[in-house]
């Protein structure tokens, strides 16, 4: 998007470019023309014949017109015979070769009005020429030649062919980084929004993985033994409630972080949220719960049942089957494993997401994170007294008691 933006507005830049080069040489051209033009139809004024048919040229070196031309010459014919310079300034080496004399006074009688020229002179320099006509009576007697050198002009206009062409690359380069940053401020939220799905898609499996497993399992076993299919049932009507409520919460957290959705927030008892979560745990033998009091916070009991889920599993997995012990006291849910624990380097990575390595834990502890900070607390994981992990959900206490 960023070429396209550039490359829209190198092309409208070009085309203005063009525009003003053509606009700028006509009118340097026709600039020149109009100078020479108006001082040769000025000068052949200025001439004349007299009665006894000679052509004045006697106020030629004081007439301004004359002394400020670059070139300047007269051509005189008398009749019956070629045109010859019967005058010129500043010398007769500024004036074209005869050649180009005699093919500038047959254009001038075939035309009988005042032509432009361009032709090199006698030193090689290129003139724009005016040629205008001198009467002698009914006949063209002799023709004033003025000539402008154009290559100041030409020289000027290259001068802004160059500015021009800098200017135009400098307003590509910056049409190109705001186009850039435009296109980046655009498509910035559709990338945020990706990222997202592809979190929402990873938390999803992480959360599903596991009850979905287990419920594989009880149904072979079910299926298996005809003995146990009824507990088995039981089993699996439970587990598909879970999935219910697990999707149910998957939804919910994708909605609040595109901000469709705001997290409701009610007082609900801490302690009994965690002893139930646990036990519905299909390996929470296990665990070992301790709830010394009540403990009321304000929070959603789905969000929160989710991020307790993740620390047990999380022990679980990690332990190296180890028991793990659950303590609840005012606002904090400490969970701990007795296995080798976490690197001190690896204690605040675990829980960004997609973290990998020795330390991974999937999405579990970064969706722990998310839910405390969503109720105003936090998570932390430290080392525990005498080996293993210790983490600790910290949630503010519910001031509406």
């Amino acid at each position: 998007m960023t070429l396209l933006f550039a490359a829209t507005t190198a092309v409208c830049l070009l085309v203005l470019v063009a525009i003003a080069v053509h606009t700028d040489h006509h009118s340097r051209t026709n600039d020149l023309d109009n100078s020479v033009s108006h001082r040769a139809d000025g000068l052949a004024r200025t001439l004349f014949y007299d009665a006894v048919g000679t052509l004045r040229t006697d106020s030629l070196p004081e007439d301004e017109l004359a002394r400020s031309a670059e070139a300047l010459g007269i051509l005189e014919a008398l009749p019956n015979s070629g045109p010859r310079i019967r005058y010129a300034y500043s010398s007769q080496a500024a004036l074209p070769a005869q050649r180009e004399l005699d093919e500038i006074w047959r254009e001038v009688k075939r035309d009988q009005e005042t032509i432009l020229v361009t032709t090199s002179a006698v030193n090689g320099r290129a003139y724009r020429w005016a040629a205008a006509s001198v009467w002698d009576n009914d006949r063209i007697g002799a023709v004033v030649l003025v000539g402008a050198d154009p290559s100041q002009g030409e020289a000027d206009h290259q001068r802004l062919i160059q500015w021009l062409a800098l200017c135009c690359a400098a307003l590509v380069l910056v049409a190109a980084a705001v186009g850039h940053l435009l296109t980046g401020r655009a498509m910035r939220p559709a990338l945020r929004g990706l990222e997202q799905q592809e979190q929402f898609l990873a938390e999803a499996a992480h959360e599903l993985r596991t009850p979905l497993a287990t419920l594989r399992l009880v149904v072979e076993e079910g299926s298996a033994s005809p003995q146990r299919a009824p507990a088995a049932l039981d089993q699996a009507v439970r587990l598909v409630d879970r999935l219910g409520r697990l999707v149910t919460g998957l939804l919910a957290r994708a909605r609040m972080e595109a901000g469709t959705q705001e997290v409701e927030l009610g007082p609900l008892r801490l302690d009994q949220l965690v002893e139930r979560t646990i036990a519905e745990l299909p390996d929470s033998t296990g665990v070992t719960v301790t709830t010394a009091e009540v403990v009321i916070v304000d929070g959603d009991s789905g969000l929160l049942a989710q991020a307790l889920r993740n620390l047990v599993e999380n022990a679980l997995r990690h332990g190296g089957g180890t028991p793990v012990e659950v303590s609840v006291t005012a606002g904090r849910v400490v969970v701990r494993d007795h296995g080798p624990g976490v690197p001190p380097e690896d204690r605040t990575r675990v829980f960004e997401r997609h973290v990998t390595g020795t330390a991974s834990t999937g999405t579990g502890l970064a969706i722990v994170r998310w839910v405390a900070e969503l109720h105003g607390g936090t998570a932390r994981l430290s080392q525990a007294p005498g080996g293993g992990a210790l983490v600790e959900l910290l949630l503010p206490e519910c001031t509406s008691r």
